[in-house]
């Protein structure tokens, strides 16, 4: 029940949403939608495509999509729901296989891109390159048909303007007869059979829909960077009579499609939560954890324990390991770990902390940018914070368990995270390190504000969409919806959990580090950090920055925007 209305919403949603942006021309729909089992092979040409060839099919299909994506707690989850399974690019999968063959001897459609990847140009079996042999062997395996499919034009909504003009650009798609699996033949003949038919098909229907629509070369696949950067051609502009957007249209669609994204992410995190039911802990629990906090400092709470032998594990190493000094029910969470990246200067030089958001699916971005840091000459550590990455308990998801409705565990882990920061900082100082960078991101970003609390020698704290307010976070955020719930069954209600703010919520406390070494950064439509709530606490930390930027909570402007800073800033 699940699955099939997921399906029918995420149908309707692309049918709607292509309506607006594009128009959809199908030749030979009709084969696309006829009963059984069979492959329905693409080719590839933009991200687009498996969303606009399953709007305008009748029938549900399950795509096979990259790998690459299903680690995204919230992507993942979103793929599964309608249907699509993993798929390695590098290598045969026998799960992926095995899932395919059963999916279509139960007479479901299964979508395959045979080129394996976004492919235009030399690079494209429309031109005649060369195709992977999973979807032959796929049809041979199962004994299913394979419907070919052409698509043009998708790649052309990488475009900005495609999305904010009202040209509504032409995206045709093309379905070809079934190709059988040739049974009577032997394994390897049958195989080379289906491969040479299949490449026939493609080159066919990609010659009837340039002929039948007279495309143009600015019509057929361009590289998706290219799309990106180069704006349609003049004589196509001057041909549309569409008015051209102004400032203040665009400025309405960033919000509205921040607003969209935030709804969507904050949904699914409330989802997250249900899955397993993280409960509060009981009011007399909680009440007597925050009456032994209130006879604690912010130094007392974030105390450093002894030396831990962590100066002598640095070295040139890429990894750094140690015993949490906040012991958790978790084992696998009680294990601290920095992933190192070391400039040419040694340890000796600056290093930045990067501290990632709350269930960030990936390091990869920040990998990156650690090589660019060690470029300007900074060492970076990428932190592993609590219940995240290499910190994640058996049966849970990336950071599920880092902000539930369990408060205590959530105060512990902020807890955690910045007390092992401040063991980390105390090795490098003995390495020779004397200045620190922070990069931190909404969790992140909570965590970095607490620090600079503590501690001192702050070349930068860029502060990305930080949780400040922790009020909102817990009493009004959209994405702590079901956490409200458990909390009044609890009878946990806003004045106990405020007794605890001394402590947790950066708004009430002031930098021990210099105000003007900090920069906030706040996203103009953010609905979980709320810019009123960075503008309140960047006036309260007199001397600090604030950078806004045109983007909600989730987004990648933010980070480029925020280092482009840092940079003028030197």
């Amino acid at each position: 029940m699940f699955h099939s209305l997921a399906n029918h919403a995420a149908r309707l949603l692309m049918k709607l949403l292509f309506a607006c942006v594009a128009r959809v021309r199908v030749i030979r729909r009709e084969n696309a939608n006829h009963d059984g089992g069979f492959l329905l092979a693409a080719n590839h040409i933009s991200h687009f495509d498996p969303f606009i060839i399953s709007s305008v099919v009748r029938r549900k299909i399950d795509w096979m999509a990259m790998a690459e994506f299903f680690p995204y707690p919230v992507l993942g989850f979103l793929l599964r729901a309608v249907d699509a399974f993993p798929a390695d690019r590098h290598r045969a999968d026998r799960t992926t296989i095995r899932t395919a063959i059963e999916r279509l001897k139960h007479g479901r459609i299964v979508g395959v891109f045979p080129e394996g990847g976004i492919r235009d140009g030399a690079r494209s079996l429309l031109e005649g390159a060369p195709m992977r042999p999973g979807a032959s062997t796929l049809a041979h395996i199962a004994g299913a048909p394979i419907v070919p499919s052409v698509i043009v034009g998708s790649d052309r909504l990488y475009s900005k303007k495609s999305w904010l003009s009202l040209r509504r650009p032409p995206i045709w798609v093309a379905f070809g007869d079934p190709i059988p699996h040739f049974p009577n033949l032997e394994k390897s003949a049958a195989r080379a059979r289906i491969e040479r038919e299949l490449a026939a098909a493609f080159k066919i229907l990609y010659a009837e829909l340039r002929e039948t629509f007279s495309l143009t070369p600015d019509d057929l696949p361009h590289p998706p960077r290219e799309r990106m950067q180069v704006e349609l051609p003049i004589e196509e502009a001057a041909r549309s009579h569409a008015p051209k957007l102004s400032g203040p249209r665009v400025r309405t669609f960033r919000r509205f499609t921040a607003i969209a994204i935030d709804s969507l992410m904050c949904t699914s995190m409330n989802v997250m939560q249900s899955r397993h039911r993280l409960h509060a802990r009981s009011r007399d629990e909680f009440e007597r954890y925050v009456a032994e906090c209130e006879k604690l400092t912010t130094n007392d709470f974030y105390a450093v324990p002894r030396d831990c032998g962590l100066a002598g594990e640095i070295g040139d190493g890429a990894t750094l390991t140690w015993r949490s000094p906040i012991s958790t029910k978790f084992p696998a969470n009680n294990i601290a770990r920095a992933d190192l990246f070391a400039c040419a200067r040694g340890w000796s030089a600056p290093t930045v902390l990067m501290l990632h958001a709350l269930m960030s699916a990936s390091d990869k971005g920040y990998r990156r940018w650690a090589a660019r840091f060690n470029e300007l000459g900074w060492n970076a550590c990428f932190v592993h914070l609590p219940y995240h990455y290499s910190r994640v308990p058996p049966g849970y998801w990336n950071g599920e368990l880092a902000i539930t409705a369990d408060l205590i565990r959530n105060a512990e882990g902020l807890r955690q995270g910045v007390i092992e920061l401040r063991q980390l900082m105390a090795a490098l100082r003995e390495c020779g390190c004397r200045e620190f960078g922070v990069l931190g991101t909404s969790y992140g970003g909570w965590i970095g504000a607490l620090l600079a609390i503590v501690e001192r020698d702050f070349r930068f704290l860029a502060l990305m969409a930080p949780i400040v307010n922790v009020e909102h976070a817990i009493w009004e955020s959209p994405a702590s919806a079901f956490m409200r719930r458990e909390l009044h069954r609890a009878n946990i209600e806003r004045s106990l959990v405020a007794r605890h703010f001394h402590l947790s919520s950066p708004t009430h406390n002031q930098p021990l580090c210099r105000a003007d070494c900090v920069l906030f950064v706040a996203g103009e439509f953010d609905l979980i950090a709320r810019l009123a709530d960075i503008e309140k606490i960047q006036q309260k930390w007199s001397g600090s920055e604030l950078l806004r930027v045109p983007q909600g909570h989730f987004g990648y402007r933010m980070i480029r925007e925020t280092i482009a800073r840092l940079k003028e800033r030197g």
